[in-house]
């Protein structure tokens, strides 16, 4: 599974198919920048403006398999665990923080000059320049590992360094 960071068009297939992961039609829907080896959408990337409002989510784990075992690791108590470690740690907190500078700049860049303008002209920016992945505006908060496991497949970020290691684990099993 490799990111793919180049916006080819979706076709009507993709669209229907990750409308079927969805449950329902995808909003601002952009690309899918990574799938498995079968083509089977695992992340989606959507637009940060949608109905002309800030959107500051840009990536979306669509992939059922990976998202159950997401599901898993969060009713299995991982968020919280998790949050222990990054809160007695200020290395985790800095490599959180610059994850989300790096995600803030990648969402930058998909901006089209329309949004960025429509954006401003309402002075919305600041709904997604202060926020980071997954739209958090705590930077040393976790609050969903979907989110920073969808990021991190498309750019590395530690959240999802942690989540791979839990998955290698089969952590995912564990109940308290």
């Amino acid at each position: 599974m490799q990111p793919d960071h180049h916006d080819k068009p979706l076709s009507a297939d993709q669209h229907s198919r990750v409308a079927a992961l969805l449950g329902r039609e995808p909003r601002g829907l952009r690309a899918i920048p990574v799938a498995d080896e079968r083509g089977e959408p695992l992340v989606i990337r959507v637009a940060s403006v949608v109905d002309d409002k800030p959107f500051p989510t840009l990536y979306w784990l669509v992939g059922t398999e990976l998202s159950l075992r997401i599901d898993r690791l969060e009713a299995a108590g991982w968020i919280a665990r998790l949050q222990d470690r990054v809160d007695a740690s200020t290395s985790l907190q800095q490599a959180m923080n610059d994850d989300h500078a790096r995600h803030r700049e990648e969402r930058s860049r998909f901006l089209s000059d329309a949004e960025r303008q429509l954006l401003n002209d309402k002075g919305m920016q600041s709904a997604l320049d202060e926020r980071g992945i997954g739209g958090i505006s705590e930077p040393s908060r976790i609050r969903c590992l979907h989110t920073w496991y969808a990021a991190h497949l498309v750019t590395p970020n530690i959240i999802g360094q942690l989540v791979d290691e839990l998955l290698a684990e089969g952590e995912y099993l564990a109940t308290d």
